[in-house]
């Protein structure tokens, strides 16, 4: 290294890839990194190396990841691997041999030690004693957040219990293990004394939090609370924050977090991915499959709260799937009539025991029920969204657009659901993390518009 590059403090780009949960891990080793004297930036040029944290849950997940891979080595040359792809350092290095190290998900001590490697910290005796503050201007414990500063993911456990045929995340994060509620409760109190306004909880299982724990009881803020869902809807329900809960599988005892729900206490918002509803599938896919149950809980869900927005995710095409039984998923969609729907054509993935079942559905086949199973969507969500044209909504301010705010309603999560475009958002002086009251006055397949009510306004 060149005088003149000792001479200031060692540089690291990143690269984050993947679902919100790799998110948290980037956070987290982006953090350390600051703490531990590293300059944080945003060019190749600039770094001295780069990490990538990859994401290897599907197969083009996979290429997008060797693709950062193969870019931050030709514009940069020393790279440090991370994440889920990282289970699979022989794909990584038979593409990339020229890697400098490379980490499993969640493995920050690894990772900070590959950086170390090669790139030794800078030593300063008048600042080594004393740790260093995190990104903001005020050190709030919360450390380098990669959202906006009005919401943030909280991540309240690792792994899963599930094999479902598909996925091949528990051989990458292992079996579930659930965060002591105590510290999740403290995290997210950090994060509203930082200025967010909604968390958004995730995990690969919300439901099953706290089971691997049995439910322990932990203390906090003087009163004493299971590791559980339910209670800790109710502690964060104290901070006065949007709670959004995410990948939430449908169990009985998610009955328990509704009345929550319909008394203000977390937003009225499940994310639950049904994937499919034909029973056969559904027992391929080794997922739960009583629809019958799954429509009268999703109808008994309703009545307790009216207002309780479902968003979820399907997958057609799977191995064996016949037309019957992908118009059993349509037949589905018109009796749940959910808010919000994601879907995948099936896509075999290393390592997942899926692969091996017979009569996979030819690839033309599966677009072309895909296509199908979108434009039955689009006119749920259509008909759904009308229905609000004429109410007025509270909203949160992501951005200002021009003359426009891009909001969110309690309905919509960041990123995967739809916005509400307030057309009078400057003049009514929104900025992100306002909170605003919106007269809905249109509407399309996934987005409301409307204008604010200015005298109602709230920061």
């Amino acid at each position: 290294m060149s005088q003149h590059a000792s001479s200031r403090s060692p540089r690291v780009g990143f690269v984050s890839l993947g679902c919100p949960k790799a998110l948290v891990d980037s956070e987290r080793i982006l953090t350390q990194l600051r703490v531990e004297g590293y300059d944080l930036v945003q060019t190749y040029d600039d770094a001295d190396v780069v990490v990538v944290n990859t994401c290897g849950f599907i197969d083009s997940a996979v290429a997008e990841s060797l693709d950062a891979i193969g870019e931050a080595l030709a514009e940069n040359g020393k790279v440090i691997v991370t994440g889920c792809l990282g289970k699979r350092a022989d794909v990584i290095r038979e593409a990339h041999p020229d890697v400098l190290a490379i980490t499993g998900p969640q493995d920050y001590a690894s990772v900070m030690q590959a950086v170390h490697t090669a790139l030794p910290p800078a030593h300063d005796p008048f600042v080594d004693l004393v740790p260093r503050r995190a990104a903001s201007a005020v050190d709030d414990g919360i450390g380098i957040k990669l959202t906006p500063k009005h919401y943030a993911y909280l991540k309240i456990s690792e792994g899963c219990n599930h094999r479902c045929s598909f996925c091949i995340i528990p051989s990458m994060r292992g079996d579930l293990v659930s965060r002591p509620i105590d510290d999740v409760l403290r995290e997210a109190e950090k994060l509203a004394m930082g200025g967010v306004k909604e968390l958004l909880v995730v995990s690969q299982d919300t439901s099953a939090y706290g089971v691997d724990l049995r439910y322990a009881e932990r203390t906090w803020r003087g009163s004493a609370y299971e590791t559980r869902m339910k209670s800790l809807c109710e502690g964060l329900s104290q901070l006065g924050l949007w709670t959004r809960l995410h990948y939430v599988y449908p169990y009985p005892h998610v009955d328990d977090v509704i009345p929550l729900m319909a008394d203000g206490k977390v937003l009225p918002y499940l994310d639950i991915p049904f994937q499919h509803a034909s029973p056969r599938i559904l027992k391929l896919m080794k997922r739960p499959g009583a629809v019958d149950r799954t429509l009268e809980r999703i109808r008994n869900w309703r009545a307790m709260c009216p207002e309780l927005t479902i968003r979820s995710t399907f997958i057609v095409g799977f191995p064996g799937e016949t037309d019957e039984e992908f118009e059993a998923l349509l037949d589905f969609l018109d009796e749940a009539q959910l808010d919000r729907v994601g879907a995948f054509a099936y896509s075999p993935v290393e390592g997942a025991t899926a692969n091996a079942l017979p009569d996979p559905v030819p690839e033309d086949v599966k677009q072309e029920r895909l296509a199908r199973f979108m434009a039955r969507q689009a006119e749920i969500s259509a008909l759904r969204l009308e229905a609000k044209v004429g109410t007025v909504q509270r909203c949160l301010v992501d951005a200002v657009d021009g003359d426009l705010a891009i909001a969110r309603s309690r309905a919509d999560a960041p990123e995967i659901d739809g916005t509400v475009q307030v057309q009078n958002g400057l003049m009514a002086g929104l900025k992100p993390g306002d909170f605003v009251d919106v007269e809905i006055l249109g509407s399309d397949e996934h987005d409301l518009y409307g204008e604010a009510l200015i005298e109602e306004m709230a920061g």
